[in-house]
């Protein structure tokens, strides 16, 4: 009786030793997944805050670049917003002085030169010449007849300008108008000469 005792004694412990053993086997598989589960949750956890790390990075370079831009594009509009407030000065102090043109001793040049390529722009036999009454005494003086027989044309004197320097052209009982005063020879050139203009004033050769 006492062997059998023994026996059973012994099979316990024999099966409480095979259980402990496969416990600390199953706490050990289950502590190895564990590891291997926080091993790929903590690199994965890394790749996603490097993604939103990266993604931040550019949105920064993209917002950084559009500022960049923006104040370009700023800088550059008021820039040429300065530019051409100062042409549209030097245009309008150079149209103030055009009237002293007149007193140069060349004037009555200047006038035949304005008249003759206003009757020849409009092709024009027959025409009505207005001027400013300084350019009116010029076109009287001779100068009127000159051109009209250059031209083979028959020029008369109309009514004197109320504005403007130089001279305008009617034709064909004035349904052709040319006009050639000095002011609107300006405002015609003024397009072309804006950026000559701007390169004198910054120093620049032309």
């Amino acid at each position: 009786m006492k062997v059998l005792e023994e026996d059973i004694q012994a099979l316990s412990r024999a099966i409480l030793r095979d259980a402990q053993a496969e416990t600390e086997q199953i706490k050990e598989e289950a502590q190895a997944k564990a590891d291997a589960i926080r091993q790929r949750m903590q690199e994965q956890a890394e790749k996603e805050q490097q993604a939103i790390l990266e993604r931040a990075k550019q949105e920064a370079e993209r917002l950084r670049g559009q500022s960049v831009a923006t104040a370009q594009l700023k800088a550059r509009t008021l820039q040429l917003e300065h530019r051409e407030k100062l042409l549209d000065k030097i245009f309008e102090a150079a149209r103030q002085k055009l009237p002293s043109v007149q007193k140069r001793p060349d004037y009555e040049k200047i006038t035949a030169d304005l008249l003759r390529e206003a009757v020849t722009q409009l092709n024009a036999s027959t025409a009505r010449v207005r001027a400013d009454e300084a350019t009116l005494k010029v076109l009287k003086s001779g100068t009127l007849d000159q051109i009209a027989n250059e031209l083979k044309a028959q020029l008369t004197i109309g009514e004197p300008l109320e504005s403007g320097t130089g001279v305008i052209v009617d034709a064909s009982d004035g349904r052709l108008h040319y006009d050639n005063t000095l002011e609107t020879r300006l405002n015609r050139l003024q397009s072309t000469l804006r950026s000559s203009v701007y390169q004198v004033l910054m120093g620049e050769k032309l």
